[in-house]
C-alpha cells in the first residue's frame, strides 16, 4: 500500500512538474513565428497571428527623425513565403514575459540575419491575446538598428 501511494504520487507530481505554464504557451507561440520565417512558410506564419494584428517597425528618416511604419501581416507572410528556407533568421533571447489572463507582453532583443549575413538588431515588443484558448500575436512593434548590439 505505501509503495502505491509512493508511486502514486510521483507520477501526480511529475505530470504537474511536465504541465506547460501560460508563460511556456506564449514563448511557444513567439518561437513558432521565428521558425516559419525561417522556414519561409507563409501559412505557419500567418497562423501565429490573430485576424486583426497590427506589425510595426520604428525607424528613422534621412533627416533623423522617428517614424513609425506598419506593415500588412498578409503582405509580409507573402514576402517570407518567396524567400528560400534560411534566409530570414531572426535569433532572438527572451527578457520579458508577463501574463495577466488572457494578455500576453513580450519583450525579445534580437540580431537578423539575411542569407546567413547579419543584418540589423533591435528590440520586439509583443502583445499577445488568447482567443478560444490559443494564444494569438495581436500586435509587435520593433526598433531595427545597424550597429550596438551587444
Amino acid at each position: 500500500m505505501r509503495l502505491f501511494l509512493t508511486l502514486s504520487l510521483t507520477l501526480v507530481v511529475t505530470s504537474a512538474l511536465r504541465a506547460q505554464t501560460a508563460e511556456d504557451s506564449v514563448k511557444a507561440v513567439v518561437n513558432n513565428m521565428f521558425a516559419a520565417m525561417k522556414n519561409a512558410d507563409s501559412a505557419g506564419l500567418k497562423n501565429v497571428f490573430s485576424e486583426s494584428a497590427v506589425l510595426q517597425t520604428i525607424s528613422r528618416t534621412k533627416e533623423g527623425q522617428t517614424i513609425v511604419r506598419t506593415e500588412n501581416i498578409t503582405a509580409f507572410a507573402t514576402s517570407i513565403g518567396t524567400l528560400t528556407k534560411g534566409d530570414a533568421d531572426e535569433r532572438i533571447k527572451f527578457d520579458a514575459v508577463h501574463v495577466d489572463g488572457a494578455l500576453a507582453s513580450v519583450w525579445t532583443p534580437y540580431e537578423f540575419y539575411f542569407k546567413g549575413n547579419f543584418s540589423h538588431c533591435g528590440v520586439n515588443s509583443f502583445q499577445l491575446v488568447r482567443i478560444n484558448g490559443a494564444w494569438k500575436i495581436q500586435y509587435i512593434i520593433d526598433t531595427r538598428r545597424k550597429g550596438e548590439c551587444k
